[in-house]
């Protein structure tokens, strides 16, 4: 197996990774009374409680912006943790509840966890559209945007080779599917949604480094918010997390999935 070999994977089953996605957000939203209305209403719900809890209760302010430029701020952190963590939480157990998948021989099983991630981008498909279209009526949109495609490819390759990781072990170890929602609520407290980067103080700042997080929403916010892609540190470091994590959870996966059928 190269490092190629999970790239390529992709590649040649575009198709059916594009199909099977499709059937997935339809599965989602059967049923549901608003719909894809909640593409839109799910993130405005988190932000309206960010926004009061940060601005009105903990009266946090930034100097050089308004309210308004604040709440943006906070949304463009917001948007991509809610991409992220909607795929994590539908990930994990992604193998576990598709038995059928994991005994049916013509369905490469490496595209469930695939199928998941793609599918839980909606929310952040939506969010990010409407931030991007409240940024140029503002007028505050910069070249920067065009950094937005590579920065979100990255995200979701990390996003894959983790759920690649957190699946395979699920099968085996069930607690990892409880134990993710606890991670997650303690990632969204310690996430720099909404604050930035200056505001963080040099010992702590250390601490967000071992966070992928920190370095997901940093590089959001500096291309939408600020204008400029992130210090080389920061691109470095989530381009190695992401290709590395890309490629250990492909290999960690294609060696245990052939005992999966013994577990499920």
């Amino acid at each position: 197996m190269s490092l190629l070999t999970p790239y390529s994977l992709l590649w040649k089953h575009r198709k059916i990774i594009n199909a099977v996605t499709r059937s997935e957000v339809k599965v989602r939203f059967a049923g549901s009374l608003l719909g894809a209305v909640w593409l839109l209403l799910y993130p405005a719900l988190f932000l309206g409680t960010y926004a009061m809890v940060y601005i009105f209760i903990f009266n946090v302010r930034i100097p050089e912006m308004s309210s308004p430029g604040y709440v943006i701020l906070i949304f463009c952190g917001l948007v991509p943790f809610l991409g992220f963590s909607e795929a994590v939480s539908a990930g994990v157990g992604s193998v576990t509840s598709n038995a059928n998948l994991i005994k049916n021989t013509m369905f490469p099983i490496e595209l469930i966890p695939v199928r998941t991630v793609l599918a839980a981008q909606c929310t952040q498909v939506v969010g990010m559209i409407a931030l991007i279209v409240i940024l140029l009526l503002q007028g505050k949109l910069g070249l920067a945007v065009f950094y937005i495609p590579v920065i979100w490819a990255l995200q979701l390759l990390f996003t894959i080779g983790l759920l690649w990781i957190l699946s395979a072990l699920n099968v085996f170890f069930r607690d990892i599917n409880n134990f993710v929602p606890v991670v997650i609520l303690m990632l969204m407290m310690i996430s720099p949604i909404a604050y930035t980067e200056d505001m963080i103080s040099p010992g702590l700042r250390t601490i967000l480094y071992f966070n992928p997080l920190y370095y997901i929403i940093m590089l959001y916010q500096k291309a939408l918010i600020f204008n400029k892609l992130a210090s080389p540190f920061q691109v470095t470091v989530f381009v190695s997390i992401s290709v590395v994590f890309f490629s250990l959870g492909y290999f960690m996966f294609s060696r245990l999935k052939t005992v999966f059928s013994d577990y499920v």
